[in-house]
């Protein structure tokens, strides 16, 4: 049985001033039943009325309001920030004060899917770009001690080899051919990986590390 949360538990707020972009992300992902703000006011009300919500926020037209939250700590839970042209540093500064999720705001339907998904279930994410650098950005030169043991004490030496390369930003096939080994082989050790962490992808796993 899965322990997904169905993303039908919870409410969809779209925050953008323009409302073009608004109704592009209605039409783009064939959704009606969400709940659109145009201003910092009209949804500070909103979030005043319900408990359970995914908030999408468009970095393009409310930057300062999201960056506001930031400043004041008042950042509200679940924001995810799309942007026409998302950036890799916007990404990581935003990832690092707690933003849910980062990436464009005209991404593919199914990306879409498994973003909110990703958030539901309370885990954090990106694009893949974005996932790579924040993984090389923390790299095992820079893990705490407590990371370096816990590598140590709950990982096989290959898995533990396999681990750093992640962390260095490496995709399957490059660990596979640093380390010798077949892609599948790579996955395997992934996945025992995961298990053993309690995590279910990269980011998760750098996000535990760092």
């Amino acid at each position: 049985m899965s322990n997904k949360i169905s993303t039908l538990e919870v409410n969809t707020i779209f925050f953008s001033s323009n409302l073009s972009t608004i109704d592009e992300w209605k039409m783009r992902h064939d959704t009606n039943s969400t709940i659109s703000c145009f201003d910092i006011v009209e949804l500070n009300k909103t979030l005043n009325t319900i408990n359970s919500y995914i908030l999408i926020a468009d970095y393009d037209s409310i930057s300062s309001d999201i960056n506001a939250m930031i400043s004041s700590n008042t950042l509200a839970e679940n924001i995810i920030v799309l942007e026409k042209v998302p950036e890799i540093l916007t990404g990581r500064m935003l990832i690092s004060h707690g933003i849910k999720a980062y990436g464009n705001a005209r991404m593919l339907k199914h990306h879409y899917k498994q973003m909110i998904q990703t958030v539901v279930n309370g885990k954090v994410w990106t694009y893949p770009e974005l996932t790579a650098y924040l993984a090389k950005r923390n790299n095992h030169l820079s893990l705490h001690n407590d990371s370096i043991k816990l590598i140590n004490n709950k990982l096989s030496q290959k898995e533990s080899e396999v681990i750093y390369l992640i962390l260095d930003g490496l995709t399957n096939d490059a660990i596979a051919n640093k380390m010798g080994i077949t892609p599948r082989t790579v996955k395997a050790h992934i996945g025992s990986i995961f298990k053993k962490f309690h995590v279910n992808d990269r980011l998760s796993l750098v996000l535990l590390l760092k």
